[in-house]
């Protein structure tokens, strides 16, 4: 009996240490399957910085978005070449809000800081141009005769009011006067030829008609 307990107790701790072993090779391959999903998300990393300084902007853009969606923390670096292609490629919103997030990690002291602070100066320069130029569009567009169509009531909610039927003003003082709406005239609401009249500045008060 003393003999079958011993051989019970060996097969137990050859299983255990059969099991040990198993599980240290699964972490071990575990391991390496990290590492070399980091080794590539890392050699993306350097392609897209490479593109971005030989001036390949559209490929430099495609490699560093691999980085940014694969890291699992994303290096302020990157904030900073990232930002500064996105520039390259005309997309300035994008590029004033990646090196806005460069200048808020690391201050004026990142390797970066100089450089991050003029293109951030760029961006929002093409950036605001970029809106002037959709304000502008927009507006030959609604001063030619195209007409907004409002749908079966042939009716919209003012949007001068927002169908309150009044509007609101302060005066010198701060207080707020109440005042009808010179635009919907009572009714909260705009005909589809008052609106599109609105929209291209020709629609007429109440006061005025």
């Amino acid at each position: 009996m003393r003999h079958f307990f011993l051989i019970a107790f060996l097969f137990l701790c050859c299983a255990s240490f059969a099991q040990d072993a198993e599980r240290e090779k699964i972490r071990q391959i575990e391991q390496q399957k990290e590492f070399e999903r980091a080794r590539l998300v890392r050699t993306e990393l350097d392609s897209g910085i490479y593109f971005l300084n030989h001036e390949q902007y559209e490929l430099a853009d495609e490699k560093l978005k691999y980085a940014l969606s694969n890291m699992r923390g994303i290096p302020s670096d990157l904030t900073y070449y990232f930002g500064k292609n996105s520039y390259h490629i005309g997309k300035y919103k994008q590029s004033v809000d990646w090196l806005t997030k460069y200048i808020q990690l690391k201050g004026t002291s990142g390797q970066f800081s100089t450089e991050a602070a003029e293109w951030l100066k760029k961006a929002e320069g093409s950036l605001l141009q970029e809106r002037q130029a959709e304000s502008v569009k927009a507006s030959e567009i609604l001063s030619k005769d195209f007409t907004i169509d409002c749908g079966p009531t042939g009716k919209v909610t003012c949007p001068v009011c927002n169908g309150s039927t009044v509007t609101i003003r302060k005066d010198y003082f701060g207080e707020e006067k109440y005042k009808t709406c010179p635009y919907c005239n009572k009714h909260g609401y705009l005909t589809c030829e008052d609106y599109n009249l609105l929209l291209r500045g020709q629609l007429k008060t109440s006061t005025n008609k």
